[in-house]
């Protein structure tokens, strides 16, 4: 039993290797040639816990993304395709069929059926490489009072200019410096901690500090408007959210351009995000006391038969109340660290490496010992009954019909990420990147790093026609399918022959290097 099991060692092989481990089999067919074969992509995954290899890839590519934008010296140029003649036909024929269905309601016809097929149109219109929605915004959007709260500072305005590009400064010798900003952004204190876990659970302020991380992103939304407003141009930002030691989630973000410390310092003290949500504080049913479901109904009193108000009409009476005020309001703590950082130097490349520290760990991943462990398990019990989003479940508990409530529902059963354990409320993405970035989308990032491999092993990487191939993924038991050891094997002894091959060619450039200095010696 001491002797290693030969499948083990084979998955470990292959992680050294930068192998995935648990690749997906797909079944290509070449239309032009009839030739079909079963091809093994990689997972993707983003977590090491589910395969090392791929979040080790997915690491690296958002390092070369943050590395090629943080200090950008040319001004991004976006500028759309210009429409297919398919892309336009549908436009037209959308048009055709929303006249259809214009005319079927006026004259009192169930426009159902019409919809239905808009629905479809909007699809095909975004598959065939048009995005956004054709009509634009369909529902009304609710507006509150813009107002500033009496107890946030106001922030300098700067008029906008028409850049993404920070200030440059001139040294005496005439050389050009571009320096960027390094920021971590921390939530305030929910009671006191020592090694990441509370000195008194009981003090502890549990609830809050769940309120905090499920309505963190939205934050981190206000403090970039903010920013951009204070700074006067289209400020952007590579950034990654990260748990902290007690849990909670912080942000390091990586900001083209410089603005003073105490100016940055002085946008977070004066940004925050209301929530404005019906009431939440009070359970109306718990245990086996829940709203009962009626078809056509919805949810309703098990004892009144009373129908439960839907979410839009417990945001209309929220609306019509004055003295109402918002569910919770969240603010980013003391701590903001601010760091200057210029381009190319030591400092950049640590930076770069410590915002991407974390991308392949979960939220809740490390926990060390069993104090910590309890801290987490009283943070996710805080987080059962908190609702999330307007279509979480819990919101039952509290007399209020979630939106889009279906049957089945019941509180503390929401499925949503924010209230698994990995994730510890915060159910966000955790690489934030403006649209400005880098002037690539992450697919070109990927493409950039394949070309370069490509050319070094000598093998052409010339674009193939997407409709050439038909893709259909394999079912497990397809007689055709290697087993899974196989096929590890392979992609382990082909990722081998490229390695064999990239270190050849390092050497043969070597060689070259140090006889062309040889020649400039003689």
């Amino acid at each position: 039993m001491a002797q290693p099991l030969a499948r083990e060692v084979a998955e470990e092989v292959a992680k050294l290797n930068g192998v995935c481990v648990r690749p997906v089999a797909l079944r290509r067919l070449d239309i032009v040639t009839g030739k079909e074969e079963i091809i093994d992509a990689p997972c993707g995954a983003t977590l090491e816990s589910k395969c090392p290899s791929c979040a080790k890839r997915n690491r690296q590519l958002r390092m070369a993304q943050c590395r090629e934008g943080w200090h950008l010296a040319e001004e991004p140029v976006i500028s759309p395709d210009a429409a297919t003649e398919e892309q336009r036909w549908l436009i037209e024929f959308r048009a055709d069929m929303q006249a259809r269905r214009d005319a079927a309601a006026k004259h009192g016809e169930d426009p159902s059926d019409w919809d239905a097929v808009l629905v479809g149109l909007d699809e095909e219109i975004n598959i065939a490489g048009m995005r956004g929605h054709v009509c634009g915004r369909t529902a009304p959007k609710r507006v509150r009072s813009t107002r500033r709260r009496q107890d946030a500072p106001d922030l300098p305005k700067r008029k906008m200019t028409n850049t993404t590009l920070g200030r440059t400064f001139e040294s005496a010798d005439g050389k050009v410096y571009r320096p960027s900003l390094f920021v971590t952004l921390t939530l305030p204190s929910y009671g006191r901690v020592r090694d990441g876990v509370p000195v008194d659970p009981e003090t502890y302020d549990y609830g809050r500090a769940a309120r905090d991380a499920l309505h963190f992103s939205k934050l981190v939304d206000r403090f970039v408007q903010n920013l951009r407003r204070v700074a006067g141009y289209d400020v952007q930002y590579f950034a990654s959210v990260e748990p902290q030691k007690r849990l909670a989630p912080h942000l390091h973000m990586a900001i083209r351009g410089t603005l003073p410390r105490a100016e940055v310092k002085q946008i977070a003290a004066a940004t925050y995000h209301q929530v404005w949500w019906p009431p939440c504080d009070q359970v109306r049913f718990e245990g086996e006391h829940l709203p009962i479901w009626q078809d056509g109904v919805g949810y309703v009193d098990p004892d009144t038969g009373e129908v439960l108000p839907t979410w839009d009409q417990a945001l209309d009476e929220l609306d019509q109340d004055d003295t109402a005020e918002p569910l919770h309001v969240i603010r980013f703590g003391d701590q903001v660290d601010v760091k200057g950082v210029a381009a190319g130097t030591p400092d950049a490349d640590q930076c770069i490496r410590y915002l991407s520290k974390y991308l392949t760990k979960s939220l809740g991943e490390n926990l060390n010992g069993r104090a910590q462990r309890e801290h987490a398990a009283r943070f996710v019990e805080a987080l059962r009954y908190e609702p999330c989003s307007p279509t979480c479940p819990n919101w039952l508990r509290y007399g209020v019909q979630p939106k889009g409530a279906k049957a089945g529902m019941a509180p503390g059963r929401c499925r949503s990420k924010a209230h698994k354990p990995e994730h510890l409320g915060y159910a966000g993405r955790r690489v934030l990147v403006s649209r400005k970035w880098s002037n690539k989308t992450l697919a070109e990032h990927k493409q950039d790093r394949r070309t370069w491999v490509l050319e070094a092993l000598g093998q052409a990487d010339a674009p193939t026609d997407p409709h050439r191939y038909v893709w259909s993924q394999v079912k497990p038991g397809d007689p055709d399918l290697a087993p899974i050891g196989v096929r590890l094997l392979r992609s382990v002894a082909e990722r081998q022959r490229w390695r064999a091959h990239l270190r050849e060619l390092e050497v043969r450039a070597n060689g070259q290097d140090l006889s062309a200095t040889g020649e400039e010696a003689a």
